[in-house]
């Protein structure tokens, strides 16, 4: 006589699997919001000298800040880091519709770097070479927690000034009633949680 097949009892399986899934979703949610509240609302030492201004490109408002701030002497030299292959200074010089009289005296251009890792590494090499000791990093603000996580990462000691720059269309007040800003801010909080865990894993097998 045949033996009826027998069936495994999965409920208890499944439902812890759904218990982690949950708890697992609560966590990443609680660190969305904790990351939406570190972007910086404003500039907190915007008259503080730095041996050099950075300008990470990618994003608009960026430049024309940079070279703003060179022209206020918050700095000695400009380096903007990411350019595309191929872009020169009268190209970026059009681009900012500025007429500075300091920007071909005091600015270098970078052309290596292809994301955040490679602006980090790259202004690194440039600093190492200028004897830095000090930047005003600009980006967007809400890039900044994840360029200043990657800069101090490559650059220990070196003293690090946050300047945000605020793009009109990121809706930061009330970022979660956007779908634009929030696909954007969901975005860097991912890359953000990949650059950490990266470093972490990287320390501990350092160690070992």
């Amino acid at each position: 006589m045949a033996r009826p097949p027998l069936h495994r009892n999965t409920g208890p399986t499944i439902s812890r699997v759904g218990m982690a899934l949950v708890l697992l979703t609560g966590i990443w949610g609680a660190g969305l919001f904790r990351y939406a509240d570190a972007i910086p609302m404003s500039i907190t030492q915007p008259n503080l000298k730095t041996d050099a201004i950075v300008v990470l490109t990618g994003g608009s408002g960026r430049l024309d800040e940079g070279f703003r701030l060179l022209e206020q002497g918050l700095g000695e030299r400009l380096f903007i880091s990411g350019v595309y292959k191929g872009v020169d200074m009268k190209v970026l010089r059009d681009a900012t519709r500025e007429n500075l009289s300091r920007q071909n005296c005091c600015v270098d251009i970078g052309h290596d770097a292809e994301d955040t890792i490679g602006n980090a590494i790259e202004t690194r090499d440039w600093v190492r070479k200028q004897g830095f000791t000090s930047l005003r990093l600009v980006t967007s603000a809400y890039h900044m927690p994840r360029a200043i996580l990657e800069f101090k990462y490559s650059l220990p000691g070196i003293k690090l000034v946050e300047h945000p720059v605020f793009p009109a269309h990121v809706k930061q007040d009330q970022w979660w009633a956007w779908p634009g800003t929030t696909g954007l801010i969901v975005g860097e909080y991912n890359k953000f949680l990949m650059a950490w865990m990266r470093h972490r894993l990287i320390s501990l097998f350092s160690k070992g």
